[in-house]
């Protein structure tokens, strides 16, 4: 009975990629497609049926069948070509898939081979999605994909993973990878912009443009209130809140994957902080209104070498910094250095923070100085907003952000 329910599974995910094939060529005249949803039902079955008599008589028998059944969908493919002009192979290499589909099955890869059908299936029908994500794709920007996989699948591996320099606190391996997440975060912000479009509103583009760097959005936004290019003072106001929102759940982030330990302590007080600062953007968003931003934040390709090497040292230095002051004066050392770190990012102090609690006794203070990092870059975040964007805009926005800090600070302390 197990047989036969495989042998209904093999056919099964055989005919859930013909639905596909099938629909997609469900303009051609009959009998014009190479396979279609019987024909991908029978693959399965095949394959199914070729390792069950493998397993019954010789395993040699199960390359034969699928060196046979690849020479019948290369000639089924050639004639193809040579009638309809039709040079793509997908529809074959997809039914040579759906054949080991077929055989993993009956070797109780069920798992494997359901989910490997469903992702081919997905891929399949994305051909229109994928093409126009690949025409809005420039140059640079596959430079920056093909860059950030050197860095992270062929430099991340070869790198030592042992402890070196003062108090054995630099760790190769461990700071590269603190490299390629941060690299990780604002890739998938930039590219989140680049798929939806940055041209979609205030909103859109300072949670987007957040995940990137909310600082270059407060600086962005700020400054077109002063220059007043845009009309829409309040709109203005409620990005940079989604913008300055969008730090804390990053910073959560961070602390999940490298330390997930500190996530108790911390999740209390930065989604506080986060949820009163979206609260105070929505309460500034009244009106029925959707402005389009006619200057965009600064951001250039955010993956480039040069800003990687250096957001390494920076790590580094905050990570000896931070070491130091903790020997020289205790616990308000690893205090004062996330204050001063903070000023300028608040990624390179949170990593190192998390790092550190790993083979550090007092947890409850690192998380208390993770907080105060994220405290300190908001209230810096303030000043930008009043000493550029002018009082106009300052007094829609201080006001959250001190007291989104304050109750973030407080709850900390608790």
């Amino acid at each position: 009975m197990q047989e036969f329910v495989l042998l209904g599974l093999a056919l099964t995910l055989g005919l859930l990629v013909g639905v596909e094939r099938g629909w997609q060529g469900r303009g051609d005249a009959e009998g014009s497609r190479v396979a279609g949803v019987r024909t991908f039902g029978l693959i399965g079955l095949l394959g199914g049926l070729s390792a069950l008599l493998a397993q019954v008589t010789a395993p040699e028998l199960l390359g034969i069948s699928f060196a046979a059944f690849g020479i019948l969908v290369t000639a089924a493919h050639f004639i193809n070509v040579r009638e309809q002009r039709g040079y793509g192979i997908t529809t074959a290499i997809a039914a040579l898939v759906t054949f080991v589909l077929g055989v993993l099955v009956m070797h109780d890869r069920v798992v494997i081979a359901s989910a490997a059908a469903v992702v081919m299936t997905l891929i399949l029908s994305m051909k229109p999605v994928l093409h126009a994500w690949l025409k809005k794709i420039e140059p640079d920007e596959l430079a920056a994909v093909l860059k950030f996989l050197l860095i992270s699948v062929v430099l991340l591996p070869i790198l030592p993973n042992e402890n070196y320099g003062p108090w054995q606190v630099l760790n190769p391996r461990q700071i590269w990878w603190f490299v390629v997440l941060i690299s990780a975060i604002s890739f998938s912000g930039y590219i989140a912009m680049k798929l939806a479009g940055q041209i979609r509103g205030i909103l859109l583009t300072s949670f987007l443009g957040g995940l990137v760097s909310s600082t270059a959005v407060t600086m962005t936004l700020a400054r077109l209130a002063s220059e007043k290019k845009e009309p829409f003072n309040q709109l203005l106001a409620a990005g940079i809140l989604v913008s300055c929102a969008t730090m804390f759940p990053r910073v959560l982030i961070e602390v999940l994957v490298v330390n997930r330990d500190l996530i108790s302590l911390l999740w209390l007080p930065l989604s506080a902080m986060s949820l009163i600062t979206v609260a105070g953007a929505i309460s500034l968003v009244k009106q029925p209104v959707k402005p389009v931003i006619t200057e965009q934040p600064a951001f250039t390709n955010p993956f480039q070498l040069l800003p990687a090497i250096k957001f390494g040292f920076i790590l580094v230095g905050i990570l000896l910094l931070s070491e130091a002051l903790k020997h020289w004066f205790g616990s308000g050392g690893i205090l004062l250095a996330s204050g001063i770190a903070a000023i300028s990012d608040v990624d390179a102090i949170t990593l190192s923070l998390a790092r550190m609690a790993k083979d550090y006794d007092n947890g409850e203070l690192l998380a208390f100085a993770i907080v105060e990092a994220a405290v300190i870059n908001t209230l810096v975040k303030a000043g930008i907003v009043a000493f550029i964007g002018g009082w106009s805009l300052a007094r829609k926005v201080l006001v959250v952000l001190i007291l989104g800090a304050t109750v973030g600070l407080a709850l900390a302390l608790i």
